[in-house]
């Protein structure tokens, strides 16, 4: 099978499960099909009533009867122009119809994927798929597949009515379709290309800009302004130059068809005139042809156009199916809630890996009872955020078990599983909203009574009343217009009103002043009450308390004991401990 040949049956696989998008609405699928099939219809009636008019009344003199010809050319174009604006505003109506919901299923199926479609794709890529992409689908029913399906019928209805009028004036028409339809072949094809270069380079710009806007506090400390914006240029360069490339191909069409199209009028004229002299035809059926003539081209004209945004709208959906048909998500199979767990835990020879081969953990194997604390500590690189990442399920171990309570962690129901862990990231992300909101994270089960109470428990109650409009100050994307600290004490808040028996700190003082350290400190260890805790940290003064301390290098423990036994070990810790305080002593 060739190259083009599997191409077309993937494209008509593809159509037809664009098509299948529109199932839900059926009924206005048909509706508009109906509509298009009778616009076809009664489209060709203009010049054919012209033609009985002139022959009939107006050559005739014959005023009472052109009065009701006129009349009922009026009703007529009446008719079509209610038809024209019910099949406009249905096909619309349809492709919004069909993208919300298609947006809805995108949006769900990227909510569902794990981390590692994260960790490979662009944030401004998927923005463009979910948004951009989707779009373009719109045009498929919109100004696509149905109008398409109206302009063909339109054009046999025009061909029947002038072949019924009169054959020899109609092949004189048609003699230019084979240089049209070829002109319109190669057309389609040369813009289908650059459809798709405009697609690349739309991505390419979504998701420089979304990386840039995100950290353009880096490229201003780094003063990288000017290197960024050559870079930019570049790529804004090759967004334009692919844009102006489907541009050319349009310009060159269009007049080419303007040519054909008087070409063709102008040997119709000729032609019909000495038919009309040698009475072999009527003047009103020259008329009526000449209409006939603009009639036909004009559907003819917007038909490549039509076809190509048919083609984009393809091209479009293949990049959003794509997106749905990865399988990037952990798979649910667990039954068992977690809603009354204790929170004991056990590691039993975990390995893991990112990409499935490099070993990030290596045997990893240790137990932590109900409400105790572990206090995981390492260099950069040593596994620390790796076992959070795993025994939250964002990523599923290659080899070993992981339990809570004794059952394995795939066993529990990911969603019950989640929800009774709590997790505090260095890196805090609040969302554009009020705080509440982001305390909250909109759950209507938690009461504005029980938002303040945590509040005050984790001691982030006083500053928030400070703020403008309280609980709900609207915070701007990222938490911009709140300190490091606030947002810390914020994420404290979020956890503590979810209520999670399992709570995970990952070094989550590093980034605050001393002042600020000092309240974080005293929630952490109300957090910490009641509760089976893994804090990481880098700063050893945090977790001496700690029931247990792991040390990991390299993907294995290399030390598990309390801060006393280590300390007496005079080993890793006993160093990392000794340099970090002879540091604090010299500041």
């Amino acid at each position: 099978m060739s190259n083009s040949q599997t191409g077309k049956v993937v494209d008509w696989a593809l159509f037809k499960r664009v098509i299948s998008l529109a199932r839900p609405f059926r009924t206005t699928f048909i509706f508009a099909t109906i509509l298009a099939i009778f616009i076809a219809l009664i489209s060709p009636l203009n010049p054919f009533l012209i033609q009985k008019t002139v022959d009939d009344y107006i050559l005739n003199a014959n005023g009472e009867g052109l009065m009701m010809m006129v009349s009922l050319l009026v009703i007529v174009l009446l008719v079509q122009a209610f038809a024209n604006y019910n099949f406009v505003y249905t096909t619309n109506w349809l492709g919004q119809s069909v993208i919300k919901n298609l947006r809805k299923q995108v949006f769900d199926h990227i909510l569902h994927f794990r981390l590692r479609f994260f960790d490979n794709t662009p944030i401004g890529t998927a923005t463009t798929r979910a948004i951009s992409d989707v779009e373009v689908i719109n045009n498929i029913f919109s100004q696509g597949l149905i109008t398409i399906i109206a302009d063909l019928l339109k054009l046999f209805a025009i061909i029947a009515f002038m072949f019924y009028a009169d054959w020899k004036l109609t092949l004189v028409c048609l003699i230019p379709f084979p240089l049209i339809l070829y002109s319109t072949y190669i057309f389609k094809e040369k813009v289908k290309g650059s459809f798709q270069r405009v697609r690349n380079e739309v991505a390419r710009l979504n998701a420089f800009l979304q990386e840039h806007i995100t950290g353009m506090s880096i490229v201003q400390i780094f003063s990288a302004e000017e290197k960024e914006m050559n870079k930019f240029k570049e790529i804004n360069n090759s967004q334009r130059k692919a844009h102006m490339q489907s541009i050319l191909y349009y310009s060159v069409f269009f007049p080419i068809l303007e040519i054909i199209s008087a070409g063709a009028l102008g040997l119709l004229v000729w032609f019909g005139s000495n038919l009309v002299i040698n009475h072999q035809t009527s003047l009103g059926t020259l008329i009526a042809f000449i209409l006939y003539l603009n009639m036909l081209f004009r559907p003819l004209r917007m038909l490549a156009d039509r076809f190509n945004t048919l083609q984009m709208g393809l091209v479009a959906s293949e990049r959003v199916f794509k997106i749905l048909d990865r399988k990037e998500i952990i798979h649910n199979e667990g039954k068992a809630l977690a809603d009354e767990i204790k929170g004991k835990i056990n590691f039993d020879n975990v390995h893991f890996a990112y990409n499935e081969v490099d070993m990030v953990l290596k045997g990893v194997s240790f137990e932590l009872r109900a409400g105790e604390t572990l206090a995981i500590v390492g260099a950069t690189g040593a596994g620390k955020s790796s076992i959070i990442n795993i025994l939250n399920r964002f990523y599923d171990i290659q080899q070993g078990y992981i339990k809570i309570d004794g059952k394995d962690i795939r066993d529990y129901d990911l969603y019950s599983l989640r929800s009774n862990i709590g997790l505090v990231l260095q890196d805090v992300f609040l969302f554009s909203g009020s705080i509440k909101d982001n305390i909250t994270l909109r759950n209507p089960h938690i009461s504005m009574e029980e938002v303040i109470e945590a509040s005050k428990i984790v001691g982030a109650h006083e500053f928030i009343e400070k703020l403008p409009q309280q609980y709900d100050y609207n915070v701007m994307e990222r938490g911009a217009t709140l300190s490091l600290g606030q947002r810390q004490l914020i994420s404290f808040v979020r956890t503590l009103v979810f209520d999670p028996k399992i709570l995970i700190l990952d070094e989550a003082t590093s980034s605050i002043d001393t002042e600020t350290e000092q309240i974080v400190q005293q929630a952490v260890e109300k957090l910490v009450t009641n509760r089976t805790s893994i804090m990481i940290a880098h700063r050893l003064s945090t977790i001496q308390h700690a029931d247990k301390i792991m040390v990991l290098d390299k993907g294995r423990i290399i030390e598990l004991g309390t801060h006393a036994e280590l300390l007496a070990k005079n080993g890793h810790y006993k160093q990392l401990y000794d340099t970090q305080f002879m540091k604090e002593e010299t500041v």
